[in-house]
């Protein structure tokens, strides 16, 4: 009976790490979604004002200039938690207006999409 009470017992600390890693991925996942919609949405408010001033402005190069970046990304691979972290901290940064977000890209690139042993 002891012998059943502990492989049940395993069994459930297993069953209940899982399920904290599945919530943790979750939450990341849930950040990430709401980092990339709040950037969507700057972009457009941003795009929109753009419009509005340069019907109304007779100069538009005084208005500010915005450098656009792609993040590289295979949707045929699955993405790890790190991946999923790298990127939060890179959107966050992008949302922030971070100085640091061209060496986020980088440090992402170069570990995450074209690691050492493989050549991109």
């Amino acid at each position: 009976m002891e012998q059943l009470i502990r492989v049940y017992n395993e069994s459930l600390v297993d069953e209940l790490a899982h399920r904290d890693e599945l919530d943790y991925e979750k939450e990341m996942k849930n950040s990430f979604i709401s980092l990339l919609l709040a950037i969507q949405n700057k972009r457009r408010v941003y795009a929109n004002d753009r419009k509005r001033k340069v019907g109304k402005a007779s100069d538009a190069s005084q208005l500010p200039q915005y450098l656009t970046a792609t993040i590289p990304y295979n949707d045929h691979q699955h993405i790890d938690n790190a991946s999923i972290a790298s990127l939060i901290k890179i959107l966050r940064a992008i949302h922030d207006d971070n100085t640091t977000v061209p060496t986020l890209l980088t440090d992402y690139i170069l570990t995450h999409v074209c690691p050492k042993n493989i050549s991109c």
